[in-house]
């Protein structure tokens, strides 16, 4: 090819096909058969074309951007998620903007910001406490909600929380617990509401006690995890081990517990949410329930991506199994 600017023209010529082949090739690449997807890919590297996003998203009426809003940019259980949104949006040609719910003192007047700014074709909220009635907006792009969710009347993807609080408690008692407490997450929080349901739930099942003193409030930060752990120090009659609905919290309750002179799991047993990537390199390492988080992004990036080019605000919400991870913090009562 010469040097000038290559065009689908050129692209359509060196592959053999249509320009409408090579634009339903580029934009929808899962629709040809793979020997048109690799003839036109390979005429477009031969050529050097490049498509005009700006020109595109201007026919289309699209920004070729998707806000995603998290309610702690700092927290590290959001990296992987992230990471699962961008594996699925970068290849669609849609940039990421990331904005902290929590960073001013009106979430709700930011979301509606972005609701009605015409910023992104679609959102993905991490945050389950923002209002549901900003969120019933007539214009708002599509939206996904992941991990967190309110009510049924977004699409949303999920983990099956309560099922999580039931194999933290179901793990412990098998390794000979009968007195298990649990630290929870903020109290209007449906994470925290739905992880104590398994928790509570799987006590009765199992006929062990239920003890209001031994359900301490926390906030998913290692801070909160401290906290409890000074709290569970104070009891007269404590609990043998605790069921954490964060891995933030189990971590900052442990190295409170460490530097009380106590021992995990010997003095008491700890199991975490989440898997985050501390949990393995802890001393001892965390028992935990692993969050297919990648997952969550992929599954969350994809949904809305069909709602988008569908033009459609509504979708089937997906539901993702949690799994046990067996370390070192739990472990047999002390004698």
């Amino acid at each position: 090819m010469d040097r000038r600017t290559a065009t689908i023209q050129d692209v359509a010529r060196v592959a053999g096909v249509s320009t409408a082949t090579v634009s339903r090739t580029l934009s929808k690449p899962a629709v040809v058969t793979k020997a048109t997807r690799d003839a036109v890919l390979s005429a477009v590297a031969e050529t050097g074309y490049r498509v005009n996003t700006t020109a595109s998203n201007l026919r289309r009426q699209r920004t070729g951007s998707v806000i995603v809003l998290l309610p702690n940019i700092a927290n590290p259980f959001f990296a992987q998620i992230l990471a699962g949104l961008s594996s699925v949006l970068t290849p669609a040609e849609y940039g990421m903007l990331i904005a902290d719910t929590q960073s001013g003192p009106d979430a709700d007047a930011r979301l509606a910001h972005y609701l009605a700014s015409g910023q992104a074709d679609g959102l993905v909220l991490l945050d389950g406490t923002l209002s549901a009635e900003v969120l019933a907006s007539p214009a708002r792009p599509p939206i996904v909600m992941a991990c967190e969710w309110m009510g049924s009347t977004l699409p949303s993807v999920r983990v099956e929380n309560a099922r999580g609080g039931a194999l933290a408690v179901g793990h412990l008692a098998q390794l000979g617990h009968r007195r298990i407490g649990h630290v929870t997450g903020p109290p209007a929080n449906v994470l925290t509401q739905t992880r104590l349901e398994g928790f509570l739930s799987t006590l009765r099942e199992l006929g062990l006690p239920q003890n209001p003193d031994w359900v301490l409030e926390g906030d998913f930060t290692m801070d909160s995890g401290a906290a409890a752990a000074r709290a569970w120090l104070g009891l007269t009659d404590r609990p043998t081990a605790l069921f954490l609905s964060s891995d933030e919290m189990a971590t900052g309750f442990i190295g409170e517990v460490q530097r009380a002179g106590l021992s995990v799991p010997g003095d008491v047993s700890v199991v975490g949410f989440d898997n985050i990537e501390i949990a393995q390199h802890l001393a001892p390492g965390l028992t935990t329930i692993r969050q297919p988080r990648t997952q969550i992004g992929v599954r969350a990036a994809e949904l809305l991506l069909t709602m988008i080019e569908s033009n459609s605000r509504d979708a089937p919400s997906e539901i993702i199994e949690v799994e046990l991870i067996r370390r070192g913090s739990a472990g047999p009562p002390p004698d």
